[in-house]
């Protein structure tokens, strides 16, 4: 499958709880290794960031959109 969002995080259900309207779906995820943050430059100034340093990536969303 073929998307264009680029951070595609692949795993394997280990979890389906379902409920009366809505489920919970529990994703192990094992790939990619990397993913890409598009951030402002300002941003990474005001950070610091630099080559090497240890960080989180906290990823935003209103959805997650699962593909078989």
């Amino acid at each position: 499958m073929q998307l264009s969002a680029r951070n595609q995080l692949k795993g394997k259900i280990t979890g389906v709880d379902k409920g009366a309207v809505m489920a919970n779906i529990k994703i192990e995820v094992t790939e990619p290794n990397t993913i890409t943050a598009v951030i402002t430059k300002e941003s990474a100034e005001k950070l610091g960031l630099t080559e090497g340093d240890d960080v989180t990536a906290i990823i935003k969303s209103t959805e997650v959109i699962i593909g078989k």
